[in-house]
């Protein structure tokens, strides 16, 4: 048993060396790079040696069976239907296909990367009036591996009125490396924007958090994609309507959304840390008074 366990750290340390202890945003540049090379038969190999590392990649469900490039298959569409969404006027959905990681209350502004490694509110989101209107709130971590479905949807029907970028590093964000650094989250390049309902204690925030290969969202909203490149404003004004399910970006190569809501929801009873969760089914529920 203690050889094992010490195989197991070896691993780790190893996993940590090799997707951290390197030029992270050099690698991002380059990948960001080679995804758009458009040669198809480049791309059915690349396919190939990524499923090497991600045996679990599954592109039967695209819309799509053949792609010119990487960035073509990451950011692919889905076969109409492929993801259904739960339509119940109470209940929240996941707004990506995604591996639940830390979830549950919000501290006061106190909440977990992982056990053992707290973070305020204030490291994540620096708008104060977002500190407190999500202070004492729900707040739950989606973690899109690579070989996944990169789109994100909206949870609830609601309005967008802007998105504000925090330009930073792209650390990965796996779970080895949420062991290990302390408030990774808030030292990624990451977005933020509030999806705004007819009632104000509804609303909800998503912080989509770059990492490592990934550092790159695309918002329906807005014409500029944002990425290690972006040198424009921080806080971008748009106005835009969604009905739940609705498309509203995505990660061109996978990362993390941290979603928060205020006391008025409460999670489903089914929800486990480490299980996966696709777009569409029920992550919360709004609580009636």
């Amino acid at each position: 048993m203690t050889q094992i366990l010490r195989k197991l750290i070896q691993i780790e340390q190893l996993n940590f060396l090799l997707t951290n202890r390197i030029p992270r945003q050099l690698l991002t540049r380059v990948m960001g790079w080679y995804s758009q090379i458009n040669n198809p038969c480049l791309t059915r190999l690349s396919i190939s040696v990524w499923r090497l590392f991600a045996n679990d990649l599954d592109l039967s469900d695209a819309k799509q069976q053949r792609f010119n490039s990487l960035h073509e298959c990451f950011i692919r569409e889905l076969k109409p239907g492929a993801r259904p969404v739960d339509t119940s006027d109470d209940v929240l959905i996941s707004p990506c296909d995604a591996i639940i990681g830390s979830f549950g209350c919000i501290e006061g502004t106190t909440l977990y990367q992982t056990k053992g490694f707290p973070y305020q509110l204030s490291d994540l989101i620096p708008d104060q009036k977002l500190q407190s209107k999500y202070k004492n709130g729900r707040y739950i971590t989606l973690r899109l591996k690579s070989s996944m479905y990169h789109h994100f949807h909206a949870p609830l029907t609601g309005e967008v009125k802007q998105v504000t970028y925090i330009s930073g590093d792209c650390w990965n964000v796996n779970p080895v490396a949420l062991k290990r650094i302390e408030k990774l989250y808030c030292k990624n390049e990451r977005a933020m924007l509030e999806l705004k309902t007819a009632s104000n204690h509804n609303d909800i925030l998503m912080v989509p958090v770059a990492a490592i290969l990934v550092a790159s969202m695309k918002f329906d909203c807005l014409d500029e994609m944002l990425d290690l490149k972006y040198k424009g404003p921080n806080r971008l004004l748009c106005n835009a309507r969604y009905t739940k399910g609705d498309d509203m970006g995505y990660f061109q190569h996978g990362s993390t959304i941290i979603l928060f809501t205020t006391n008025s929801y409460e999670f489903s009873s089914d929800l486990k840390q480490g299980e996966r969760i696709n777009m569409g089914q029920a992550l919360m529920k709004r609580v009636t008074a």
